[in-house]
């Protein structure tokens, strides 16, 4: 697992590598829109949210009329979905596949900008024990497809969970199921390569992390500046636990001679909120991680092992499903209440992440390098930052970030003045002093900045560092 060591040096290399790939090829971003939910808004107003924030693709879970007929002329492109249920019928009946091809596709091609058919969800996991439908599915609709020419332009897949591995750490020895090796995922990859279809994937690292926080560290999860994890495999460093993740079944592709295959991350996310238990489920996780992972992938280059492997990256989710079965975390995926307002905010484009990389990481001023270097720096709250991202940072430093937050609590020494700003500055430092002002460690999505002036809290009088 990720060792917790710092080295300067590896996360210079690591920030210049997330700033450096301008001319590089990019990936994509797209976003899930599910709707398990009683209170979302029409689909032509989530066409006109889509087309608000430069999303131009998005991946449902069925073939709604409705959503297909809103998303016409938009040119958002679209990955369909042939639902787990309808695996049987599509794999029994060829007649039963090119129907539902002539209904779901043809009937709205080229108009509506379907990209890719997602046959199944899961399948391997699904309790209806579908999997032997999947791959006479996968055939019967790309025979559909054909009898409109359309095999060319729309692609087939199925979302795999990472459970499908027999073996995901370290990513060197990842494998998958011996179970499904031959009677699934050898003629699986060998469709995709034929058909020239990317690999689609479901990638977690909230429940591996949630799972595993004890050997985990949340900044390796969270794409923030970290020294890394060394693979002894194959001798790669990993900064992120997601490139591990993907690396883990880059390899076991590769073990059955199927390096030619793309992949695509059907779905990734992190909530913004969850149960007691659920360690980690924030507001300011959710954006970081996001947000880190958006900025990863628009800026271009692949992951360890396949470094020129630009990914396309769906998001999981457009809103939050209220309707949603499990835990709490499974409600809160969403990047937008279904009020269309944003749960937290980052850049979903391309042009959007030159404002977030600066933020994330701005360049030091010459006396800040000299107090870096002698470590004489605080970490205080931008006044003009608003309340919620303010309190969104108090909130992450005094929970998860594990800052000294008891004399700001009501009674305490530091209490007042009683103000979000006052309290968030104290928290912030306490934060970034624990962490030895490591680089990245004052961001709190922009919430924070370092100066090289002690300051005092308030009325407080003790000065910031002083626990140092």
């Amino acid at each position: 697992m990720p060792s917790t060591l710092t080295s300067m040096a590896a996360i210079s290399i690591l920030l210049i590598s997330l700033v450096s790939a301008a001319d590089a090829a990019t990936g994509a971003i797209g976003v899930n829109y599910g709707r398990i939910a009683n209170n979302l808004p029409s689909a032509t107003r989530v066409v006109r949210l889509l087309k608000s924030q430069g999303i131009d693709r998005v991946k449902v879970y069925d073939s709604d009329p409705a959503v297909l007929k809103a998303l016409a002329g938009s040119g958002i492109k679209l990955t369909v979905n042939l639902p787990n249920e309808l695996l049987r019928s599509a794999a029994r009946r060829a007649s039963f596949a090119a129907a539902w091809v002539h209904d779901n596709i043809a009937a709205y091609h080229p108009a509506t900008a379907i990209e890719a058919v997602a046959v199944g969800n899961e399948v391997f996991v699904d309790s209806h024990n579908t999997t032997r439908f999947l791959l006479p599915a996968m055939y019967n609709i790309q025979k559909a497809l054909a009898k409109y020419n359309l095999d060319d332009v729309i692609k087939i897949s199925s979302p795999i969970a990472l459970s499908a591995l027999q073996t995901s750490y370290p990513s060197s020895a990842g494998s998958f199921r011996r179970d499904l090796v031959e009677p699934v995922f050898k003629p699986l990859l060998e469709f995709l390569r034929k058909t020239g279809s990317p690999l689609m994937i479901n990638v977690y690292p909230f429940f591996a992390y949630e799972s595993n926080a004890d050997v985990i560290p949340l900044d390796y999860a969270l794409f923030r500046p970290n020294a890394g994890v060394v693979d002894a495999g194959n001798g790669l460093r990993y900064y992120s636990l997601f490139d591990a993740q993907i690396d883990a079944v880059f390899a076991a592709m590769s073990a059955l001679k199927y390096d030619d295959v793309p992949i695509v991350v059907s779905e990734t996310g992190w909530p913004s909120k969850g149960d007691s238990s659920e360690l980690g489920a924030s507001i300011s996780n959710a954006a970081a991680y996001n947000g880190n992972l958006v900025r990863r992938v628009l800026g271009g280059g692949g992951t360890p092992l396949r470094p020129k492997a630009n990914l396309t990256v769906f998001l999981f989710a457009l809103f939050n499903e209220n309707k949603k079965f499990g835990p709490t975390s499974e409600r809160n995926f969403g990047l937008f209440y279904p009020d269309e307002r944003k749960v937290y905010d980052i850049p979903l484009t391309a042009e959007g992440i030159k404002g977030f990389k600066e933020a994330a990481a701005p360049p030091l001023t010459g006396g800040e390098r000299m107090a870096t270097a002698s470590g004489q720096t605080w970490c205080v709250a931008k006044a003009d930052a608003g309340r919620d991202k303010l309190q969104q940072g108090l909130d992450y430093a005094c929970g998860e970030g594990g800052a000294d937050c008891h004399p700001i609590q009501p009674g305490s020494t530091c209490f007042d003045p009683n103000t979000v700003e006052a309290h968030a500055s104290y928290a912030f430092n306490s934060y970034y002093q624990k962490k030895g002002r490591a680089i990245g460690t004052c961001f709190f999505g922009g919430a924070g900045y370092i100066v090289t002036q002690q300051p005092k809290y308030g009325k407080c009088g003790l000065p910031f560092g002083s626990e140092n």
